[in-house]
């Protein structure tokens, strides 16, 4: 497989760079939708319940988003460094496509296959 190029280096650094300010934005956003559900409200039981998975679902998406924001940023430190576009596991080139949907992966598909085995 060929090295990526200039051009497709610099588009998916500026699409890392994108997606690190949607993240940062995003659990900025999301912080008021984890607030403690004070139990002491005079709400039904139903509500209270369904007010307690909200948190829970909010919760597990922030916690995915920054996941993927130290994703990101680790990528962009491997740009920096010139060894972005490489898998972290088997040091093979990662596909174009595949850096196109997703610019923060640190593995080519056959080891992303492997580690989810």
């Amino acid at each position: 497989m060929d090295e990526l190029s200039e051009d497709q280096v610099s588009t998916l650094v500026g699409a890392l760079k994108k997606l690190q300010g949607e993240l940062q934005d995003a659990l900025t956003a999301g912080a008021d939708r984890r607030d403690i559900v004070d139990l002491d409200q005079s709400i039904g039981r139903l509500s209270r319940m369904d007010a307690l998975q909200q948190q829970k679902m909010a919760e597990a998406e922030q916690a995915r988003r920054l996941i993927r924001l130290k994703q990101v940023r680790a990528a962009l430190r491997w740009a920096d460094e010139g060894e972005y576009g490489y898998c972290r596991r088997c040091g093979e080139l990662i596909n174009y496509r595949r850096l196109e949907a997703r610019p923060e992966s640190p593995c080519c598909v056959p080891c992303l296959r492997a580690v989810e085995g």
